[in-house]
């Protein structure tokens, strides 16, 4: 029973992970160049969205990373309960908001606003590890949802990675404030942090 309730709910999330990482696309729009197109022109209106197609890679990816760090927390689980399923809830509530600061940034990032809509998008990649630290603590403390099989050491491990991550990212708003590229560098560049975080200790099998 368990096992079941922790599939339905990862299949939900997994969901909205899928919806909110296509609605990425919807903001790059077709260039329309009226009756006088030419090759040159369409070129030159494509290669003006590049902060379209740089926002676009970035949330992409971003997303994509989530996806995986959400499915590595789950397969520590042996089941769920109303306050994870609300942690839960919260950190979905923040994953379907990212096209919009995405959308913001691509419209700003090479004009007057760039700082703003930069901090803008850092500040919800701060929102988004607010919500990893919710649902990791929903289902750690106490070990109140994890798997007998997780070592304790594991979860100690795990839990600094979020904590720690929290202040750089207050630090990438801070930054992309004064410089927007710098500010996003600084926030793009966790997410090889993320991508390398290991959920599976010793590399075994977690059985849920």
């Amino acid at each position: 029973m368990k096992e079941k309730e922790t599939t339905r709910v990862e299949a939900f999330s997994d969901g909205v992970f899928a919806i909110a990482i296509t609605l990425l696309i919807l903001e790059i729009k077709v260039p329309q160049l009226g009756a006088q197109s030419s090759d040159r022109g369409l070129l030159s209106a494509l290669l003006a969205l590049w902060p379209s197609f740089v926002a676009f890679a970035g949330s992409f990816s971003a997303i994509l990373i989530m996806w995986v760090n959400h499915h590595g927390l789950f397969r520590m689980l042996q089941g769920v309960d109303p306050r994870f399923l609300f942690a839960n809830g919260f950190l979905l509530l923040i994953i379907t908001f990212i096209p919009f600061p995405t959308a913001v940034l691509a419209q700003y990032l090479d004009r007057s606003g760039a700082n703003t809509a930069a901090a803008l998008y850092c500040g919800t990649m701060v929102l988004i590890n607010i919500g990893y630290n919710f649902l990791f603590f929903a289902a750690a403390h106490e070990r109140r949802l994890i798997a007998k099989e997780v070592p304790q050491e594991h979860l100690h491990k795990i839990k600094r990675s979020y904590q720690i991550a929290f202040p750089i990212y207050l630090l990438t708003t801070a930054l992309a404030l004064w410089n927007a590229l710098a500010g996003l560098s600084l926030c793009l560049s966790l997410w090889i942090f993320w991508a390398r975080l290991n959920y599976n200790p010793k590399g075994e099998s977690i059985s849920t």
